[in-house]
């Protein structure tokens, strides 16, 4: 059974994030690092090919500096990368690189796609969908377990929904977005990572996938950030003293009110 894997990289979730002055996220000194939804996904996508047999193929759009990330994902185990590098894909939305990541799916004989559920930098959960959507596949998003029964081509997951979970039976090929707890990342040991270095990585262009320019870089955007902006800097808390119980309810429902304002 192989699997193909969408990948992103990010800012590294331990570094403290800055905004510049134009409302941008700044990467300027930053470490960059596969999204941990990502990861979680290769991690399984490698489980399964561990359990069933088949090949793992991990597929990024980005530059040079996504490179790491899918060197990374073949130290973990996945056994070929695919990088789709053009200038066009610069600032591009969710919904065109979706585009980009289903033409290039196109390209690759697979029987499960997977995915985050998000990225740890923007939120947005829009990519994955819309690849399955454009792939004509169905999708299930946020899942925390997943078991594939090759015989019978089916898939069964676990995902999360607003009061408790739900269990999902869908047919092969599918996508599946991943999310914490789907897998556990395992730690690249030296020989793993010296082993990723030989393993064959793929640069495409939009040209190499079929995929006109005009496509991507002349339809209107379907999302756009205005800006981002730091959290405030969180502020002491305030012990709310008084002679009874009845006096402190009393005092922090009237703090609830005049100061936090949310009653």
């Amino acid at each position: 059974m192989n699997v193909a894997v969408c990948i992103k990289q990010t800012v590294d979730t331990e570094a403290e994030v800055r905004v510049d002055s134009e409302g941008r996220v700044s990467t300027e000194g930053q470490t960059l690092v596969i999204d941990p939804y990502s990861e979680f996904a290769v991690e399984r996508a490698v489980q399964l090919k561990e359990e069933h047999g088949g090949e793992v193929f991990v597929v990024c759009v980005g530059g040079d500096e996504s490179m790491p990330a899918v060197r990374h994902a073949l130290s973990m185990g996945a056994d070929a990368g695919y990088l789709i590098d053009d200038p066009a894909l610069s600032g591009v939305d969710g919904a065109a690189k979706a585009r980009v990541l289903s033409a290039a799916l196109e390209r690759l004989s697979v029987d499960l796609i997977l995915g985050g559920c998000k990225s740890a930098d923007t939120s947005s959960a829009q990519t994955m969908p819309r690849v399955a959507e454009l792939r004509g596949l169905p999708c299930v998003q946020v899942v925390t377990e997943l078991t594939v029964d090759v015989a019978g081509a089916t898939v069964r997951a676990t995902r999360e929904i607003d009061d408790g979970v739900a269990l999902v039976d869908v047919a092969l090929p599918a996508v599946v977005t991943a999310q914490q707890g789907l897998a556990e990342p395992r730690y690249p040991n030296v020989r793993s990572i010296m082993q990723s270095k030989k393993k064959p990585v793929t640069v495409w262009t939009l040209a190499d996938i079929g995929v006109d320019q005009a496509e991507v870089v002349e339809v209107e955007p379907r999302t756009r950030v205005l800006r981002y902006r730091e959290k405030p800097a969180r502020q002491g808390g305030r012990i709310v003293e008084g002679e009874t119980t009845a006096e402190v309810v009393r005092a922090t429902m009237d703090l609830l009110a005049s100061e936090a304002k949310v009653l």
